[in-house]
C-alpha cells in the first residue's frame, strides 16, 4: 500500500485550505466589512443611491472650501498700484484746529433747496389757516335768468319823395283828373290809379291844394302839398 503517499496528498489538502482561509480572512479585515455581511440587492442600490455619509461629506468639503475663499479677502486701502499710492511719511498728522472752529461756527439751516440743483429758490408755501372753511355739498339749485323779450327788428322807412306837385288838369269828356310832377328837370303826368317811376310809386288822390302818393316797395303813402310856387 502506498500509505506513504496519501498522507503527501492529504497534507497538501489541508495546506490550500489554511492558505486559501488567511487570505480571505486577511481581505475582510483590510476591506472593513464583515465576511458574513450580505451583498446589497439590485432593488436597495437603486432606492438608495447615495449614502447619508457621502452628502455629509459632500457639505463638509463645501464649508471648507467657502472658508478658504473668506480668508484668502483682504481689504486695500488707496490705489492698486504701488507707483500711485501716497507716502505715509508726507503726511502731516497735525489736527487743524482752525477748520474745525470754521465748521463748528456755521449755523444749520432748514432744508429749503436742494444744494445740487442750480436756479432760484422756491416760493415759501402759503400758511395753512387754523381752521378750513367748512364746505357744504347741498348747494340751492341754479336760478333760472329771467326770459328777454325777443327783439324785433326796426321796420324799415320810406324814404322822402322828392316830387313836386305844380298844377293838374281835368277832361272835359269824362272828368279825368292828370297831376304835373317835377322830379329834377323832369315832368311827369299821371292820373289817379296810375304809376310812376317803374312802377314804383302810384297815384293815389288828386286833389286842389295836394296829392297822395303810395311807395308800393315800403307800403307806405306820402301827401306832397301843391307848389304855389311852380304854378303861379
Amino acid at each position: 500500500m502506498n500509505l506513504g503517499a496519501e498522507q503527501k496528498k492529504l497534507a497538501w489538502l489541508i495546506g490550500i485550505v489554511v492558505i486559501g482561509g488567511g487570505f480571505a480572512l486577511y481581505e475582510n479585515l483590510s476591506s472593513g466589512t464583515p465576511s458574513y455581511a450580505p451583498a446589497p440587492s439590485a432593488r436597495t442600490a437603486v432606492q438608495n443611491p447615495a449614502p447619508p455619509r457621502t452628502a455629509a461629506r459632500a457639505a463638509e468639503r463645501r464649508r471648507v472650501t467657502n472658508q478658504g475663499l473668506v480668508s484668502d479677502w483682504k481689504p486695500r486701502l488707496g490705489p492698486k498700484n504701488p507707483e500711485d499710492r501716497r507716502d505715509p511719511s508726507t503726511i502731516d498728522p497735525a489736527v487743524r484746529l482752525d477748520l474745525l472752529e470754521k465748521v463748528q461756527k456755521v449755523e444749520p439751516v432748514a432744508a429749503g433747496r436742494n444744494l445740487f440743483v442750480f436756479g432760484e429758490a422756491p416760493a415759501p408755501l402759503p400758511a395753512m389757516p387754523a381752521h378750513p372753511p367748512v364746505i357744504s355739498l347741498n348747494h340751492p339749485p341754479p336760478t333760472a335768468p329771467p326770459p328777454t323779450a325777443p327783439v324785433t327788428p326796426p321796420q324799415p322807412v320810406a324814404p322822402p319823395m322828392t316830387f313836386k306837385y305844380y298844377g293838374f288838369k281835368v277832361s272835359k269828356s269824362d272828368g279825368h283828373k292828370a297831376a304835373f310832377l317835377l322830379d329834377g328837370e323832369d315832368i311827369l303826368i299821371a292820373g289817379e290809379n296810375d304809376t310812376i317811376k317803374q312802377s314804383r310809386y302810384k297815384i293815389v288822390k288828386i286833389s286842389v291844394t295836394s296829392i297822395t302818393i303810395e311807395d308800393t316797395q315800403f307800403k307806405s303813402t306820402q301827401t306832397l302839398p301843391l307848389s304855389e310856387n311852380l304854378a303861379g
